[in-house]
């Protein structure tokens, strides 16, 4: 896990040192361990290192003939790839092996990776500069326009930092955001910045965009004809093949553990391939009445012979850090998972450098309650997701919140490919776009912020291959998703129970907030990024009644939320106090 960053710009441009520099400044976050510049031409390229894999010889840029790459991520399959290719690495490097497949197949070298990876490769003897992203996503990319040419690096915030991009908001993706928490597609909340789509390979020439590819993350077609006891069988192997790679690191790693099915599903294949207990961390909630995973993830990791690291999270600390959470979150998923999972990175950063987590399985395997109602015809009660935003019951906003699902809309006409069942079409749409905006960037930042590097192995080719096509009963019956899994779990791991109903994950931020509502709310509403679209006595109240009905407590949530974004993001305030210092100030 690391920063990459870089400039192409039109011919007879040169690179601006300072710019570079400002760059590499910027992501020194997700690349404590040292830094590396290339510099060819109208051509720049900017790196900061996170030494997982090869840490005598991993330094990047790596070269080799004209073309020189720098990467964020892992290629998982570089060893296979070396020995298959018979390649001729100079590093132990799981990034080489990308460099010069590239060399040999041209814009074709990303089909055969496995990982999850954001690329940078520039070729002097055909003056391209080439990035590309992993099919799901799971590592950021961005790109902006800028005079003479094209500026790109792993977080929007850089761009912004040197000076290349003014941080203005465009006001579809705030909509967006405060209806669904995320915003969708290429087009990034600030003016100016894309994203390169997960899957997305991306050929530059004289400062300018020449083509795109793109690689699919899911297979296509409608389900396949399997048994169940077949469709075990190949599971297990996927997932233990998954796992096995994912564990590769040359420092220590450990997981998150929570007491749900995904992770306990990646607990049990960890135990099954150590020799070395799994050391595993757990976040839960000292407050009374909120949903807390400590206890089931403690019998979890006892019957896996795990070692069990707990971290409470409480009000307290919420507001003391919420500002810097808040903060690394650039790229705005207003998720109240970003909660937990910053205090777990921050915890295991003192153990480990590497953790694996269970984003993905409900995308893969069907678990969403929204994928059982999107399955039903409307006269059955059967809805599209997300069909209604946090505000549309609120007389809260100064304007009416038009136009929130048009990026939806087109995810989902996309995601409903020839042949696919309405489940499958509804997994697509949250693979497009809910996974790589929302809780990959929350996994993403939330670890940078702390030098974690964070794995996610059910979003693997080899996994995807084995469920993605599943036929429906093989994913939901009755009130059920995920029902392979579950089967898989019941056989390899019944400590799981993993059909017993399990109580869903929340972060108590509606009572929080309400707790504090009468001097939370008038601080959130006097902010500058707020006034300009809520009616500020409309944002005090909503804010003293949070705790009650969940949508409530949503939309103060992601008020509060923005507010604070936008103070660090648009506004470019930094603060070192708590939540109400930091909206205090002027």
């Amino acid at each position: 896990m690391c920063g990459l960053a870089g400039l192409a710009l039109r011919p007879g441009q040169t690179p601006s040192a300072t710019v570079l520099d400002a760059l590499t400044r910027a992501l020194a976050h997700r690349g404590p361990d040292g830094h590396g510049h290339h510099l060819a031409g109208n051509v720049a390229l900017s790196h900061t290192r996170l030494s997982i894999i090869d840490l005598v010889t991993g330094d990047q840029p790596l070269f080799a003939g004209a073309a020189a790459l720098v990467a964020n991520g892992e290629v998982y399959n570089y060893r296979e790839l070396r020995e298959r290719n018979q390649l001729h690495c100079a590093t132990g490097s799981d990034c080489e092996p990308p460099l010069h497949l590239f060399r040999r197949d041209g814009l074709g070298f990303a089909d055969t990776l496995r990982g999850m990876y954001a690329i940078a490769l520039h070729d002097r003897g055909s003056k391209q500069l080439v990035l590309a992203r992993d099919p799901f996503g799971i590592k950021p990319l961005y790109i902006a326009e800028i005079a003479g040419g094209l500026a790109f690096a792993s977080e929007p915030q850089a761009l912004i930092a040197a000076g290349l991009v003014e941080p203005v908001v465009r006001p579809e993706a705030r909509t967006e955001l405060l209806q669904i928490q995320f915003t969708t597609g290429a087009e990034t909340i600030f003016q100016g910045i894309r994203r390169i789509l997960p899957g997305e390979t991306v050929v530059i020439a004289n400062g300018a965009v020449t083509e795109r590819h793109r690689r699919a993350a899911l297979p296509e077609g409608g389900p396949e004809e399997i048994e169940a006891e077949a469709a075990l069988t190949r599971l297990d192997a996927a997932l233990e093949e998954s796992v096995l790679l994912h564990q590769r690191s040359d420092v220590p790693y450990g997981m998150f553990l929570s007491g749900g099915i995904d992770s306990s599903a990646i607990l049990a294949l960890m135990a099954r391939l150590n020799d070395k207990p799994v050391l595993a961390f757990t976040a839960g909630f000292d407050v009374p009445g909120a949903a807390d995973e400590r206890a089931q993830a403690a019998h979890l990791a006892a019957a896996a012979g795990a070692k069990h690291v707990t971290v409470a999270v409480t009000e307290a600390e919420v507001w003391r850090h919420l500002p810097e959470i808040v903060g690394a979150m650039d790229d705005p998923a207003a998720d109240y998972a970003i909660i937990p999972t910053w205090f777990l990175a921050r915890r295991a950063r003192e153990e480990v450098k590497v953790v694996l987590s269970g984003e993905g399985g409900d995308e893969i395997f069907g678990g969403y309650g929204r994928y059982r109602a999107a399955m039903r015809p409307w006269w059955l009660g059967g809805k599209a997701p997300r069909s209604r935003g946090s505000f549309d019951r609120l007389d809260v906003l100064r304007a009416p919140t038009t136009g929130w699902r048009d990026g939806i809309g087109a995810a989902e006409a996309a995601a409903a490919s020839p042949g696919r069942t309405r489940l499958q079409a509804a997994q697509a749409l949250d693979c497009a776009d809910w996974l790589p905006n929302d809780l990959l960037i929350k996994l993403d930042r939330c670890l940078m912020a702390h030098g974690v590097e964070g794995r996610t192995p059910l979003l693997d080719a080899g996994v995807a291959a084995a469920a993605f096509r599943l036929p429906d009963a093989l994913k939901v019956q009755r009130s059920s998703g995920k029902w392979l899994l579950r089967q898989w779990l019941a056989r390899h791991f019944p400590a799981a129970e993993p059909f017993k109903p399990k109580q869903g994950f929340t972060v108590p931020v509606g009572a929080w907030i309400e707790g504090v509502g009468d001097r939370l709310g008038p601080l959130v509403a006097a902010q500058p990024g707020i006034a300009e679209i809520a009616r500020p006595d409309r944002v005090a109240a909503l804010f003293r009644h949070a705790g009650g009905e969940k949508h409530r407590g949503f939309a103060a949530w992601h008020l509060l939320f923005y507010a604070l974004w936008h103070r660090r993001h648009i506004e470019g305030r930094v603060s070192t106090g708590d939540v109400f210092a930091t909206l205090a100030e002027r």
